[in-house]
């Protein structure tokens, strides 16, 4: 997105807001997130849920909004942004109570990065909404959202996945890959969670000769753990770390194995590769990994064996892996950024908001329908 609005003469700048909560939240937020998801799963989809229903903003939440948006007064008038972007929940919420507490003036846009809205991200003050289905933006409208604020735009990701090289062959030459056997990339998120070596060694029971991929992110114990596993094995694996290049790796690539986070799917869409969606984590994993294959943009597989079954329909050559691509294009929004970056920019011809050193308070009721 930064990229984008500079395209359009804006200066960006990310910020944290995590960083301007209060430490104990931060820290209870993010190490008990990563903790849950890893050992918990199912905790984390029943908090999920419960929070899902709400209709009233907790206290605990409230209070950490009101705290984090009177910590970010100095951060803004430093800046004196024209319009603040919100590509998380959370931060959506802390500017919500900041435009009600200190500045009404101030635009604000929620970028939506799932297939599905959580009510945290749902605020009637906040200016302007990008989502990347129809359905969210009539969840929102439900909800009280003027429908004309909420743009069908899609998640935005790099526009290099709407790119197709012009001869894969010698995309995968660079890479380093075979060309005369398929590839599967294997994904796990920037964390590289899920059942990342499992897959692995699955895929080695294939019928179709196929040569793993996969990327771990900044899991370097994972790293180490199938590198060592392949080089025991002597199998055709190979092993990368954090990488810049995704999209290279997915246009290579013959089927995407991975976690249904929004924005990797996103870029998958974007890059044409058949969706296999492994174990999606409770809460918005599988609520996204729900929509997608409703919409026949992706499968699913649970085990080991029903993983090689359907790996193997996708890559034997029929309609299996075709009928994905022309359904996934139907959600794919390679051009989401820029569609985005154009409705920013409108909201930043507003006048620039003045100083703020007020303090004020008040309720907080979630929209509902």
């Amino acid at each position: 997105m930064r990229e984008q609005l500079a395209a359009h003469g804006l200066r960006g700048e990310v910020h944290d807001s995590y960083r301007y909560a209060a430490s104990l939240f931060s820290k209870v937020v993010s190490d008990g997130y990563i903790g849950m998801v890893r050992t918990i799963p199912q905790l984390y989809g029943v908090i999920y849920d419960r929070a899902e229903r709400a209709t009233v903003a907790g206290g605990f939440r409230k209070w950490a909004a009101e705290f984090t948006a009177r910590n970010i007064i100095g951060l803004m008038n430093r800046l004196q942004p024209s319009v603040v972007v919100c590509t998380h929940a959370f931060p959506c919420g802390v500017m919500s109570a900041y435009k009600r507490l200190y500045d009404p003036s101030i635009a604000v846009m929620g970028i939506v990065t799932d297939f599905v809205v959580h009510p945290f991200w749902i605020y009637k003050n906040v200016d302007a909404y990008a989502v990347a289905t129809p359905e969210i933006r009539a969840a929102l409208a439900a909800r009280g959202i003027d429908a004309a604020r909420v743009g069908v735009d899609g998640i935005p990701v790099d526009r290099r996945f709407g790119e197709p090289p012009r001869d894969r062959a010698v995309l995968r030459e660079r890479l380093g890959l075979p060309t005369d056997r398929a590839v599967a990339l294997v994904m796990g998120g920037g964390l590289g969670l899920g059942p990342v070596a499992t897959t692995v060694r699955a895929l080695a029971a294939a019928e179709h000769p196929v040569t793993p991929v996969v990327i771990v992110g900044k899991n370097r114990r994972l790293e180490r753990r199938l590198s060592e596993e392949a080089r025991r094995d002597g199998s055709d694996v190979r092993v990368l770390g954090f990488v810049e290049n995704v999209f290279d790796w997915m246009h290579a690539a013959d089927v995407l194995v991975t976690k249904p986070g929004g924005l990797s799917t996103s870029e998958a869409l974007a890059a044409a590769v058949p969706l296999v969606l492994l174990r999606p984590l409770p809460g918005q994993e599988e609520r996204n990994a729900r929509y997608l294959i409703s919409r026949g943009a992706a499968l699913r597989a649970t085990r080991g064996r029903e993983l090689v079954r359907v790996v193997d329909a996708v890559l034997a050559g029929g309609s299996v892996a075709e009928r994905m691509r022309v359904d996934a294009s139907a959600l794919a929004h390679p051009d989401a950024a820029e569609r985005i970056a154009s409705r920013i920019a409108e909201l930043s011809r507003r006048e620039p908001a003045a100083e703020i050193r007020t303090s004020g308070a008040g309720a907080e009721r979630w929209p509902s329908g």
